[in-house]
């Protein structure tokens, strides 16, 4: 009976884990960020609240280019309320593989690395919520399904909770 709770924990720790990006090394077409994020890019995409309800919707510009290898997007978020939002990320070549990712709202430096056609980058987002900062944790799996589309599907979390998440398509002119 003693080897019950500890069974039920472990079931629940191993739901948390997310998929290892290395599954993805032999999915084609590759995911290279240099190459994808380059030039003109649209986004179109829904947020839902934890229930899986859709809250929102817009539409994105993004300016991708790059310069002495490190990357900028600047994105124009358009939402379905008129609100607009501007996020310029800024990725940086890490030593070993991957991205050092950093933008204004986001809180520290976001992590980001390829494997195969996936790009995977986490940060932590601060938003309004409430007129109040609120600090998210964001969980980014972008899926790349052809030369000029990344399915991407975004996890927001707080101490560890799913408090919502962003689905959208992005597109190369």
């Amino acid at each position: 009976m003693k080897i019950f709770p500890i069974l039920v924990m472990l079931f629940f720790i191993s739901g948390c884990t997310g998929p290892d990006i290395q599954q993805y090394t032999n999915m084609q077409p590759t995911f290279d960020a240099e190459t994808f994020f380059n030039g003109p890019l649209t986004a179109h995409g829904v947020l839902k609240d934890r229930s899986g309800q859709v809250t929102r919707h817009f539409n994105a510009t993004i300016n991708a280019h790059w310069k002495d290898g490190v990357g900028t997007l600047e994105e124009r978020f358009e939402f379905n309320d008129g609100e607009i939002q501007f996020r310029n990320w800024r990725l940086t070549p890490r030593n070993g593989g991957g991205y050092i990712a950093t933008a204004g709202d986001v809180l520290g430096e976001g992590q980001a690395e390829t494997a195969g056609n996936v790009f995977h980058l986490e940060y932590t987002l601060e938003i309004l919520y409430q007129g109040k900062p609120l600090a998210l944790a964001v969980d980014d799996w972008m899926f790349r399904v052809s030369d000029k589309v990344v399915i991407n599907q975004s996890t927001l979390s707080k101490w560890g909770f799913r408090v919502g998440s962003i689905e959208l398509a992005i597109i190369r002119q």
